[in-house]
C-alpha cells in the first residue's frame, strides 16, 4: 500500500522540468558568481531556458561557450559591455604618508578599526589585501606599493572585491569609462596633498577644462557625471597637477595630463 501511495504521488505531484536546463548548465562555468545578477549557475540557466536572461551576460563564461548555448536556444547572443572593478585610490606607499606603524591582525577592515590603519589619509587604500583575498578568480593582485589592480581577462565582475573593502573605494565601471577619478580624499587643496602627493586638491582644472557639466567638484572632490559619457575627452586631464583625474587607455593603460607632477619615488615613504 505504502509503494502504491508512493506511486500516486510522485505522478500526481510531478512538476516538469525542462531537460535543456541540464544541458545549458553544463555550458556554465559553475562559479556561481552572481555576475549575472542570478544567484548562482542553475538559476542562471533556467533563466536562459525561459527567456528571461541572455547568454552574454554571463562574464565568467568563455565567448564560444555562450554562443554554444546561443546556438542551442535559438537565442542572440546579446553580449552585455564588459565592466571592471575601479579603484577610487592611487594612494600607494611611495606617495602616501603613513602616519603611524600598523601591527595586528592582517587584514584592511581590521586595520581600519584601530586608528584607521595608521595611514595619513583617512580615505585612502589600506593595502592590506581584503580585495584580493575576496577574489575566487584571482583576477586582482597588489603592486609593490600595496595599491590593487584588477586582471581584465580573469575578472568576472561578480563584484565580491567591492563588498570587501571597508572603505567602499572600489565601484563597477563599464570599460567605456576612460575618465577616472582615483582618490577619494575629502580634505582640500594643500591639506589633502600633504597626506598624499596624488591626492586630489579641488583645484577645479578639470571641471573648467571639460564639457559642461560632464565634471563638478563635490565635498572637495572632482566626480564624473557618466550620463555624459559620451563627452568625456583628455582635455579633462590635462592641467590636474596632481595626476589625480586619469584616462584610462586599452589595456587599462593609466594616462595621467601633461601637467601632472612626476612621481620619481618607487620605494615606501617612511613613517612621520
Amino acid at each position: 500500500m505504502l509503494a502504491v501511495l508512493l506511486i500516486v504521488a510522485n505522478k500526481r505531484f510531478y512538476v516538469f522540468e525542462d531537460p535543456r536546463i541540464d544541458e545549458v548548465e553544463d555550458l556554465l562555468p559553475r562559479a556561481n558568481c552572481g555576475a549575472c545578477g542570478s544567484p548562482g549557475c542553475r538559476a542562471f540557466a533556467e533563466g536562459l531556458v525561459a527567456g528571461t536572461f541572455q547568454p552574454g551576460q554571463c562574464t565568467a563564461n568563455t565567448s564560444d561557450k555562450n554562443k554554444d548555448i546561443a546556438s542551442m536556444l535559438g537565442v542572440a547572443m546579446s553580449v552585455a559591455e564588459k565592466q571592471l572593478p575601479r579603484v577610487a585610490c592611487a594612494g600607494g606607499s611611495h606617495v602616501a604618508w603613513q602616519r603611524a606603524h600598523y601591527e595586528g591582525m592582517e587584514g584592511c577592515r581590521a586595520a581600519d578599526l584601530v586608528a584607521g590603519g595608521g595611514k595619513g589619509c583617512n580615505w585612502s587604500c589600506l593595502g592590506q589585501g581584503d580585495c584580493v583575498v575576496s577574489c575566487q578568480f584571482d583576477a586582482i593582485y597588489l603592486d609593490r606599493n600595496g595599491l590593487p589592480h584588477v586582471d581584465a581577462e580573469k575578472c568576472t565582475a561578480c563584484g565580491d572585491c567591492i563588498d570587501a573593502c571597508p572603505r567602499a573605494l572600489l565601484s563597477m565601471q563599464p570599460i567605456s569609462h576612460k575618465l577616472w577619478v582615483a582618490c577619494n580624499n575629502k580634505e582640500f587643496g594643500d591639506k589633502a596633498e600633504s597626506d598624499c602627493g596624488v591626492a586630489c586638491t579641488a583645484c577645479g582644472r578639470c571641471e573648467m577644462d571639460a564639457a559642461e557639466g560632464l565634471i563638478a567638484i563635490s565635498n572637495n572632490l572632482a566626480t564624473v557625471n557618466y550620463t555624459l559619457n559620451n563627452k568625456a575627452e583628455k582635455a579633462a586631464i590635462e592641467r590636474c597637477p596632481t595626476g589625480a583625474i586619469v584616462w584610462l587607455e586599452k589595456d587599462d593603460i593609466i594616462r595621467k595630463g601633461k601637467k601632472a607632477k612626476k612621481v620619481i619615488r618607487k620605494d615606501a615613504l617612511p613613517v612621520a
